[in-house]
Formats: C-alpha cells, structure tokens, sequence
C-alpha cells in the first residue's frame, strides 16, 4: 500500500529507496512485566521472526540495501535485561542476512544501547536522512565508463572531475538531471519521534518518519469493537508526516480515537491524518475525521 510517493507500507514495515523501515520491537517486554508480577508467556520473539520473514518474501524480488530499526530496539530503559540481550543480538543477525547494513535510531527506550550495538558493529544515530530520489536518478542517468557513441568529443581528463572520461552527451544527460532534482527539501527524516526535530534538520527534510507513537485504531462494527495496529499520514509543519506503528506483537498500541497522544508531532488536530490500518494486508480506512463521523 503507497502512503506516499515513493514510500510503501508492507505490513508493519515501510520501504523505500531501496531501504527498509522497522520500528519499536521493545524487545523484553515480556520479561519486563514477568517482574512486575504479570505472568505473559514469550511468544513475541518467535512471531516477529515469522512476520519479518513474510515481508522479505514479499519483497524478495527488490533490493534491501539497508534496514533502519526507528528507535526502541529493546524495553528496559535502565539496564540490558537477559531476554533483551539474547534476543537483540538475534534479531540484529536474521536481518543482517537479508541487508548489507542496519542502522539503529536511538528511541527513548534506548539509554543503554551501546553494548549491543558495539556486539554486532552497527550505529547507533539520533537521526537518519534518506537522500529521496537519487537512486531514481542514478537508474535513469547512469553515468558510463565509456564514452556514448563513436560521435561523441570525448573531454579531457585534466578538465574533469570525474575519475572517467565521459561524453558530452552523457554529460549533458547529467546537468539536465541536476536542474531536475536540485536536492533542496528532496530527504527524508527518520526519528523516533519523542521529541520535536531541530528547525536545521525540519528545514532539511521534505518528509518525517516517526515510531515512538504506537498508532492503533479502533474501528467499530455493531456491538464489536476491534484493535488494529495502523499508519498514520499527515503533515506537520507543511512536512509529510507518516507515524508508524510498533513491531511490539504483544500489544495493539494506542488507540488514537480514544486515547492521549504521546510524540509531539501528533499533538495536534489529526482529523485530516489519513490512517492505514494493519491486518491480513494495508488498509486504507481514509481520514481520522471520517472514522469519528462513522463511530
């Protein structure tokens, strides 16, 4: 399902460019509640294994050059409990199978995250920016080793900055190109969400990718009312806004017809949000204002 241009909802993940999206595993929080006296089995692990592995076979004929884990990796916010430790550590190597690199944004739940990022050699960042378009740009205008016809004038290599001689023709392919996607306000922030970005990195970004939400939508029929995890697409501050929802299986998350709103960005009138709701595949069930109407 296209939430919007370039980005894909599959399932409870997003891709785009060439890049997977994954948010708010909260790994451990079965054992967490176990503490608190709440008996929960540990099943989660073993789901979200099995939900992962029915996304990258959907999109086992595109490529995933990297995967981007939005914030919450893990639960406990003081301490790496043992479940958060053993099951981390696997989650980060069956997705280092399917990529080339993983990327984790550091979330609210990630004080002590360092440990295991240092196990398994990935970063840790505050943010990410996804240069939207120029893997678009590339595919269509490849720049060639070679010259392109045997008419072309090749230029000379002291008058160049490239590292290959190329034609004019290619050249002339790649200033169109530039004129046509300039760079400005063509990225796109991913950040977890619990805090308001920088005005330097809003004035960046074209679009913002937040977790941190848990955005759920209860959707009535009758006297049954039903949970769905869902995605949330909006704007904030002119920005596209798409809030995504957690890869926690052992709770729905927060049900935004009825419940308080956590991330900042969605403090605000979400009437016109539209809202994309998970099941056996993406829904969409159209703008908030329209579900209030119908409850």
């Amino acid at each position: 399902m296209r939430l919007l241009k370039g980005i894909e909802a599959i399932d409870l993940a997003l891709y785009t460019d060439n890049l997977l999206i994954l948010s708010d595993f909260h790994i451990g929080y079965e054992e967490a509640l176990n503490k608190q006296g709440i008996l929960l089995p540990r099943f989660q692990f073993k789901e979200i294994i099995q939900r992962l592995e029915a996304i990258f076979e959907r999109l086992k004929n595109k490529p995933i050059e990297k995967i981007i884990i939005n914030g919450d990796l893990k639960h406990e916010f003081g301490t790496i409990s043992e479940q958060e430790w053993r099951h981390t550590l696997k989650l980060i190597d069956f997705l280092g199978k399917h990529c080339s690199e993983i990327v984790l944004i550091r979330g609210n739940h990630d004080t002590i995250l360092g440990p295991i990022a240092e196990k398994r050699k990935v970063k840790v960042l505050e943010h990410y920016f996804i240069e939207a378009g120029d893997r678009a740009s590339k595919e269509r205008f490849p720049i060639i080793k070679k010259t392109i016809g045997t008419n072309d004038e090749k230029i000379p290599e002291k008058n160049s900055t490239m590292k290959e001689t190329i034609g004019k023709k290619a050249l002339e392919r790649l200033k169109i190109l530039k004129n046509k996607n300039p760079g400005k306000n063509k990225k796109i922030l991913v950040i977890h969400g619990d805090k308001i970005p920088s005005e330097s990195l809003l004035k960046e970004a074209k679009a913002i990718i937040i977790g941190h939400e848990h955005p759920a939508v209860s959707i009535q029929d009758g006297p049954r009312t039903e949970l769905f995890k869902c995605f949330l697409a909006g704007k904030y501050k002119g920005k596209s806004l798409i809030a995504m929802p957690s890869f926690n299986l052992v709770t729905e998350g927060t049900d935004i017809m009825k419940e308080r709103l956590l991330s900042p960005l969605l403090k605000q009138n979400l009437k016109d949000f539209r809202v994309f709701a998970v099941a056996d595949r993406v829904y969409g069930f159209g703008k908030v204002k329209e579900l209030i109407k119908d409850a």
